[in-house]
């Protein structure tokens, strides 16, 4: 516990860090860029197919006919844009995931490494290529994970606990692979991983509670879902922000993980 809240405690200084600020720039343009782009030109065509989509349904149609004598026809035409913004949110924020991962996260470790693990050897366990291919593989299951569990999630309690919970598994896979693919070899970064499984868990669950953050806001606001193509824009950069700051978070705890795992192994080994 000691360990998890002295490097939540060196993540949030972090964060004052000039440099630190520079590393949300590259990833903020990245994602902002692609899916700026994205909304731009298919924010229209997503939500008529959307509109298209819902107004096929017996069951839609059943309703806005029951409740079509308080004014609420035409339930499919406003439902349709937050059914787009629902689906977009995941994407978005598993795009800036693994962008983070592949710009930032480097910068971060190499940051860190050389001003406060400076006694930490580099053994190189992993690289860009390793960092994409994992990252990827695992959003995969994320995603396969999402859609076999989408009908809980309409059932409480599993709609308050099942997204924090995969949200902060893919960031927890995805952060601890890049805090430790510099520093150590395959085999320490699965004993460390093994050894400190739920507080990596903890920490991702926590990143995916301030994630939710945004989404919230785009949920509960008739404003932000009209000008979602706007809001969205500006709600990457928190993303980014927020990311940046669980890389900080990750890469203390497990360079520091890594350097007693190795204390004790340098311990142990015979003489």
């Amino acid at each position: 516990m000691n360990d998890l809240l002295g490097s939540l405690l060196r993540a949030l200084a972090g964060l004052l860090h000039p440099r630190v600020w520079w590393l949300t720039a590259a990833p903020f343009v990245m994602s902002a860029l692609l899916w700026g782009l994205l909304f731009w030109y298919g924010w229209e065509w997503a939500v008529a197919r959307t509109q298209h989509w819902l107004g096929q349904w017996p069951a839609l149609g059943s309703i806005e006919s029951a409740i079509a004598f308080i004014g609420l026809s035409g339930l499919h035409f406003v439902f349709a844009p937050f059914l787009v913004v629902a689906l977009a949110i995941p994407l978005i924020i598993a795009t800036i995931l693994v962008v983070i991962g592949a710009t930032s996260m480097p910068s971060i470790v190499s940051h860190l490494g050389r001003r406060r693990y400076a006694a930490l050897t580099p053994r190189h366990g992993g690289g860009f290529l390793g960092s994409m291919l994992h990252s990827l593989s695992v959003t995969a299951i994320f995603f396969v994970l999402m859609v076999l569990s989408a009908p809980l999630w309409l059932i409480p309690p599993f709609f308050a606990i099942l997204p924090p919970v995969l949200w902060g598994w893919l960031t927890y896979r995805v952060m601890s692979y890049d805090a430790l693919a510099e520093h150590a070899t395959p085999d320490e970064r699965r004993r460390l991983i093994r050894r400190h499984r739920w507080p990596l868990v903890a920490m991702g669950i926590v990143t995916g509670l301030l994630g939710a953050v945004p989404a919230m806001v785009w949920a509960s606001s008739l404003i932000a879902i009209v000008l979602f193509p706007i809001v969205a824009v500006i709600s990457i950069w928190l993303y980014v922000l927020i990311f940046v700051f669980s890389g900080l978070w990750f890469t203390h705890y497990c360079l520091a993980a890594l350097s007693v795992m190795r204390a004790n192994d340098a311990a142990a080994a015979p003489l």
